[in-house]
C-alpha cells in the first residue's frame, strides 16, 4: 500500500496512524466543488421524494402510500410538487406533463435520475432511454439529460428541493387524513404556492418573482395539445393483412405486401400506428370492438377486396335482386347464427348458385327451404341436385286422429 512505499522511502517518517490522518487531510482539499450557474430556461431537474404521504380508503380504511413527485426549474429554483399512485411509467409522464404546464412552458432539457421510467438502462456515457418518455420529450420539444450513476452532486438541486418539500409541505400536513389524491393534491398544491412565494433567505426576492420577471420568458410554448401516452407492441402481419391487437381483440389493416414481416404497433387511446423499420406504413383510428375488423381497401390484394366489402346488408341486398323467397332465406340464415359474419360464408354458397342455374330456379329452391324450415346452404343445394325446385310447393296436411273406441281418454291415467 502507499504507506509501505512511503516507509521505504522514508524509514524514519510517519507512523501509519500519522500517515493516513495526513492523507484524509491531503483528500479533503483535493474535493474541491464549484458553484454552477443555471441559465433561465435552460433546465428542469426532476425525482422523487425518498419519503411517502399516505391516503385512507374510506371504505375498508386501508392506508395507501403515495409516492410524490418534485420538479426544479434550474434559474428560478421554482418548485412544483405532485402526489401519485406509484413511480410507473404512466404515473411519471402524467407528473411531467402537469409539471410543464404549471410551469407554462417548456426549459431546454429535463435532467432526471435513472428511473426504470426514464431510463431504460444507465450508462456513464450513454444511457438508453424509455422510448415512451423519448416519445415525450420529442412531443414537448426538449431533451432528456439522465445524471450519472453514484453522482450525487449531478442532482443536488432536486436533492435540495426534496429537503425543502419536507419542511414546507410534509410537515405542515402530518396531522392531516386524506381520503383520495385528488384531496391530497389540492393540498399539496395550495403549500407549494405559499413555498414559491417566501422570499429567500436573506434576499428580497421569492422563486416565483424570478420566475415571473424572468425564466418564464425563457421557457419555450406549450405544444397545443398534451401529448397521448403511447404503449408499443412487436407484432407480425398474419397471412390475411391484418395485425391482431391483443390488447382490444381487435384487428387492424397493413397493406398486403407486408404479410408475415414482423412491425412494430405504437397506439395511444385513440390512434393505432404501423411501423416497419422507422417507416409508417399504416395509421387507423383505434376500435375497442372485440374480434372487429379495421380495413383499409387499398391494403387488400384485389381477389380480397371483395370479401372486406360483406355484411348483413350487403348479402341481403344481393338476395333482393334475385328475388323476395331468396332476400328472406339470406334474411334467416343470418338471424340464426349467434355473429352474422358467420353465416356469410353460407349466404355468398347459396347466392353464387345463381349464376351456375339461374335466378328462377334459385329463388323456388329458396322458397321450398323456407317451407321446410331448413336455413341452411347444404338444404338448397339439396333441393337443387333433386331437382325439386321445378316440382310445385306442397304442404303437408296436419294429421287429424278421428275419434275410437280403442282409444284411451285422460280418465284412464287417472
Amino acid at each position: 500500500n502507499l504507506w509501505s512505499e512511503y516507509k521505504q522511502e522514508e524509514p524514519v517518517g510517519y507512523t501509519y496512524s500519522h500517515f493516513c490522518r495526513e492523507y484524509k487531510r491531503w483528500k479533503r482539499r483535493q474535493d474541491v466543488s464549484a458553484h454552477f450557474e443555471h441559465k433561465a430556461g435552460d433546465k428542469v431537474f426532476v425525482d422523487y421524494t425518498g419519503k411517502k404521504l399516505f391516503i385512507v380508503d374510506k371504505l375498508t380504511g386501508e392506508i395507501k402510500a403515495v409516492e410524490v413527485f418534485v420538479a426544479i426549474l434550474g434559474f428560478s429554483n421554482y418548485i412544483y410538487a405532485e402526489a401519485s399512485a406509484s413511480q410507473k411509467k404512466e404515473d411519471f409522464i402524467v407528473a411531467m406533463e402537469n409539471a410543464l404546464h404549471y410551469f407554462g412552458g417548456v426549459p431546454e432539457s429535463i435532467v432526471t435520475d435513472n428511473l426504470k421510467s426514464a431510463v431504460t438502462k444507465s450508462c456513464k456515457y450513454e444511457p438508453q432511454l424509455n422510448e415512451t418518455f423519448e416519445s415525450f420529450a420529442l412531443h414537448y420539444s426538449t431533451t432528456i439529460l439522465p445524471t450519472r450513476a453514484y453522482k450525487p452532486k449531478d442532482k443536488a438541486l432536486v436533492e435540495g428541493a426534496v429537503r425543502i418539500i419536507y419542511r414546507r409541505i410534509f410537515a405542515p400536513m402530518r396531522n392531516i387524513t386524506f381520503f383520495s389524491l385528488g384531496e391530497l393534491n389540492a393540498e399539496i398544491r395550495k403549500l407549494n404556492e405559499v413555498l414559491n412565494a417566501i422570499n429567500f433567505q436573506g434576499k428580497d426576492h421569492s422563486r416565483k418573482t424570478l420566475f415571473s420577471q424572468v425564466e418564464i420568458k425563457e421557457l419555450k410554448m406549450l405544444p397545443v395539445e398534451k401529448y397521448e401516452l403511447k404503449n408499443y407492441r412487436w407484432l407480425t402481419v398474419q397471412k390475411f393483412s391484418h395485425i391482431f391487437l391483443s390488447e382490444d381483440k381487435h384487428y387492424y389493416s397493413v397493406h398486403y405486401k407486408y404479410n408475415g414481416q414482423k412491425v412494430k404497433v405504437a397506439y395511444t387511446n385513440t390512434q393505432v400506428e404501423i411501423y416497419l423499420e422507422h417507416e409508417r406504413i399504416a395509421v387507423h383510428r383505434r376500435d375497442r370492438k372485440e374480434f372487429g375488423y379495421t380495413t383499409e381497401k387499398e391494403h387488400m390484394p384485389s381477389s380480397h377486396r371483395f370479401v372486406s366489402q360483406w355484411s348483413p346488408e350487403f348479402f341481403i341486398s344481393w338476395a333482393s335482386g334475385i328475388g323476395e323467397a331468396t332476400k328472406h332465406f339470406i334474411e334467416k340464415i343470418l338471424e340464426s347464427k349467434a355473429h352474422p359474419e358467420q353465416g356469410y360464408k353460407s349466404c355468398l354458397g347459396v347466392l353464387s348458385f345463381a349464376k351456375k342455374i339461374g335466378k328462377e330456379r334459385l329463388n323456388n329452391a329458396c322458397s321450398r327451404a323456407l317451407c321446410y324450415g331448413d336455413y341452411k346452404y347444404s338444404m338448397v343445394k339439396k333441393i337443387l341436385d333433386k331437382g325439386l325446385d321445378k316440382e310445385p310447393v306442397q304442404l303437408e296436411i296436419p294429421c287429424i286422429i278421428p275419434a275410437h273406441e280403442n282409444i284411451r281418454g285422460e280418465n284412464y291415467y287417472q
